[in-house]
């Protein structure tokens, strides 16, 4: 008997509004990601539900022409594990099309092996576009041991 393949969650995905930037906050601290330019211009994120109602995640992206910096992505403790991850990247990812988005680019310190099984492909820093390099998550909110992953749509 063959295993079964888990099914990816629906999720409800909605545009996070400013008042509700301090659950973001929040999730993020808990799981040790950066906060501190979630307040800043040009920065989109989502909360993510499950279609009962039920908050599970979040997740950002910051665009840059037709290049865009995946941000903040966090599933909520209670819920990880049970492909919502995949689920919200998948979600950002649609969004960056929508928006124009040739390339999306991460950075993590913990979850590029994560980000490898979502068709993602590590990269040197020195291929990275200028203006992903200059976004405060590039320059100084992730460290330089930090591993960069980009998915290319195109």
């Amino acid at each position: 008997m063959s295993a079964e393949k888990p099914r990816t969650p629906k999720l409800i995905t909605c545009p996070l509004l400013i008042r509700e930037r301090s659950a973001l906050a929040a999730a993020l601290e808990t799981s040790k990601l950066p906060i501190e330019d979630i307040e800043a211009p040009g920065r989109l994120f989502w909360r993510f539900e499950t279609v009962e109602g039920v908050p599970v995640g979040f997740g950002g992206l910051e665009l840059h022409a037709s290049e865009a910096l995946l941000r903040s992505v966090v599933v909520l403790p209670p819920v990880r594990r049970q492909g919502i991850g995949a689920a919200i990247v998948a979600a950002l990812e649609l969004e960056a099309r929508l928006h124009g988005c040739r390339n999306l680019w991460l950075i993590t310190t913990s979850a590029a092996e994560f980000f490898d099984l979502l068709g993602y492909v590590r990269c040197d820093r020195a291929a990275v576009p200028s203006a992903i390099r200059a976004t405060a998550e590039f320059a100084t909110l992730c460290p330089a041991n930090a591993e960069v992953l980009v998915k290319c749509f195109e």
